[in-house]
């Protein structure tokens, strides 16, 4: 299936959850923030939220300041 990832077209195959997008993208266990089709996910939901052909998924590495 197609998504949109970060503004760009990405291809997975069906049946990928939020969680196994971001083990694809070596970013799993890291510190960010994900928003599927304008709404945020939260981490304890990356495991049980399913992509969808052409969802809309932005990817927000979180960064600490002072």
């Amino acid at each position: 299936m197609l998504i949109e990832l970060n503004g760009e077209r990405y291809e997975l195959p069906d049946g990928q959850s939020v969680a196994d997008l971001l083990q694809r993208l070596d970013l799993a266990g890291r510190r960010l923030a994900v928003e599927l089709n304008r709404d945020i996910v939260p981490r304890s939901q990356h495991a049980h939220t399913l992509l969808s052909e052409g969802d809309k998924v932005e990817v927000v590495h979180a960064i600490g300041g002072g």
